[in-house]
């Protein structure tokens, strides 16, 4: 490991495009010494031409690794296992960082031993217009100590948010073979460490929302995916109740919720096994007096009679209707 240096990890598959622009806002950090893994997870279109000139242009700071298509999960994991930084900073090809990033956090984890993140505030910019340029995406804006309990709630900032501390990493393992809500799971690990965190006032990096291809969306309707976020649920659950996180704070209450949210729209698909093991954990995560409430009693003994694809569906009619 070097001292100081500042090692982004950027994953791309087929992004010729926007990839150059994720490197260019690194090489322009006012932050140095830096370097660059790229690791092209199996484009098959141009992309990794692209590296190769990119490589080239900057030979002492990039490196392009190429790997056989496994997502986005096992590509950052190629990209850790190469890293000689201090310092990593994780950035999904689509995303740019702000020129004083590097620069800012690098002095507040100098500063702060006690911290193991670094985070700042970042901007959404959709389809090339930034949003509300002025307010921060969601929670990156607040002044938060630690990553549990409130990741529970949400992964409440973007991959290009926070700076890690290398040894962190090391500690929490190496990424799952998760594809979809692995970089959720991820941070909970990490969060699971105890992990202080270290906040930056001003904006650091911008996510941006566009038309192409991500693998994050249609979560809730593609059967595939929700398997994903099942198997991400079920893992980030069991590292909730390893750090000893009580089932009575309200961010569990909130992730028993979303558990439950999430068996419905198994079932409604079809994911029976999947449907009722979350309903289970669900029942789990809420704790002993709500896990034996009416509408869990009333929603298994449902199931029991039709189906746990049949009561997923109607639940989520209900759902819908009462939006």
């Amino acid at each position: 490991m070097i001292d100081g240096l500042v090692s982004t990890i950027i994953p791309v598959h087929n992004r010729p495009e926007l990839v150059v622009e994720a490197v260019q806002s690194v090489l322009h950090q006012t932050y140095r010494p830096i370097e660059i893994i790229i690791v092209d997870d199996g484009s098959t279109d141009e992309t990794p031409k692209v590296l190769e000139r990119l490589a080239a242009g900057s030979p002492a700071a990039i490196k392009v690794v190429r790997q056989e298509n496994g997502g986005p999960g096992l590509a950052r994991e190629t990209g850790r296992r190469q890293a000689s930084g201090e310092f990593v900073q994780y950035l999904d090809s689509d995303d740019v960082l702000l020129p004083k990033k590097f620069e800012l956090q690098v002095a507040g984890l100098m500063s702060n031993p006690q911290c193991g993140v670094s985070y700042g505030k970042t901007r959404l910019v959709k389809n090339g217009i930034e949003h509300l340029s002025d307010v921060p995406w969601k929670r990156t804006g607040e002044v938060i100590a630690t990553m549990f309990p409130s990741f529970l709630e949400s992964r409440w900032w973007g991959t290009s948010t926070p700076l890690y501390r290398r040894g962190i990493l090391d500690e929490a393992g190496p990424w799952s073979t998760l594809w979809n809500e692995e970089d959720w799971e991820y941070d909970c690990r990490i969060a699971a460490l105890g992990t202080a965190l270290y906040n930056v006032s001003e904006f650091v990096s911008e996510e941006r929302d566009h038309p192409g291809q991500r693998l994050s969306k249609d979560g809730n309707s593609d059967r595939p995916k929700l398997q994903q976020r099942a198997a991400a649920h079920r893992l980030i659950l069991r590292t909730a109740l390893s750090a000893g996180l009580d089932e009575s704070v309200a961010e569990m209450q909130h992730f028993a919720r979303e558990l439950f949210l999430l068996s419905r729209q198994c079932g409604a698909l079809g994911l029976e096994d999947e449907s009722e093991e979350l309903f289970d954990l669900a029942r789990q995560a809420s704790g002993q007096r709500r896990a034996q409430g009416l509408d869990f009693k009333f929603y298994r003994w449902l199931a029991s009679i039709v189906g746990w694809s049949s009561v997923g569906k109607l639940a989520c009619y209900s759902d819908v209707f009462r939006k």
